[in-house]
């Protein structure tokens, strides 16, 4: 049987969870048609969202968009999307002229000491933080990817109290939702960054793990994906629930289907 994520997650935009951290992770394949996903998934539920895209153009996540059915232009004209472009920002910082008063860049930590997120984190809050005008549901922060920041010389103690601080601020507070994408390797050369997988994967709600074909590239399977839904934490005799799926993205959704059951095999 082929299904959708929305059913694997028993995810409704109509009543969407709070207050939930969800860690996306990849490892030897490209995980970003999760965040896709979540990025839709949130915009069409009414919740505003705050994206932090550390990775690509808003022009590339607005075409990818579309194809899902939405406008991430008009979701930002009505107030529902707060985006953050980290390359353009990045630019404006090395290359551009000074930040007028009041306006601190998101991103001034790569011009000052190299590890401090405090203006990000702040960005991030007062973004989400409901005016009297707001009719939005629940706040949303959504990261593409965190991996970027320990490439951009922040330190992993460094991310995690960022993360720590938003899980208060829009989980605790605003009783909103977290999503971030981080890569992972099975070699874990990269000390640091298997270091913040590792502690995100004990705070995580909820685990989406695609990774790339022990065989190899299929035109049929593009990966797998685990799914690790944490048990509650005030009832100890709930486990995790432990799922794996594959999948191929097509050109307007991604469908998911037990392993072995790809039209390539049946």
């Amino acid at each position: 049987m082929f299904v959708e994520l929305n059913e694997l997650l028993n995810a409704s935009p109509e009543r969407p969870e709070q207050g939930k951290l969800t860690l996306l992770r990849d490892t030897k394949t490209d995980g970003s048609f999760l965040v896709h996903h979540f990025l839709s998934f949130y915009l069409k539920a009414g919740c505003k969202v705050c994206f932090v895209a550390l990775l690509q153009s808003f022009s590339h996540y607005n075409i990818i968009a579309q194809k899902l059915g939405v406008s991430l232009t008009a979701a930002k004209e009505r107030g529902q999307l707060v985006f953050l472009e980290g390359l353009k920002s990045c630019f404006d910082i090395l290359f551009g002229e000074e930040q007028r008063v009041g306006q601190p860049n998101p991103l001034q930590f790569i011009s000052e000491d190299g590890s401090n997120l405090k203006t990000m984190y702040e960005f991030v809050r007062t973004s989400l933080m409901a005016s009297g005008s707001d009719s939005w549901k629940c706040p949303v922060l959504l990261v593409d990817d965190l991996s970027v920041l320990l490439s951009l010389g922040v330190r992993p103690v460094d991310v995690l109290d960022f993360i720590h601080y938003c899980r208060v601020a829009v989980c605790s507070q605003l009783q909103g939702n977290i999503v971030v994408l981080v890569h992972s390797s099975d070699d874990s050369e990269d000390e640091e960054n298997e270091l913040v997988v590792n502690s995100l994967c004990h705070q995580s709600n909820l685990i989406l793990w695609a990774e790339g074909l022990a065989t190899g590239f299929c035109k049929d399977v593009h990966g797998q994906l685990k799914i690790i839904q944490k048990g509650s934490s005030e009832l100890k005799a709930e486990r995790n629930l432990f799922r794996i799926y594959q999948y191929k993205i097509q050109d307007k959704n991604v469908t998911f289907f037990a392993r072995g059951m790809s039209v390539a095999v049946l």
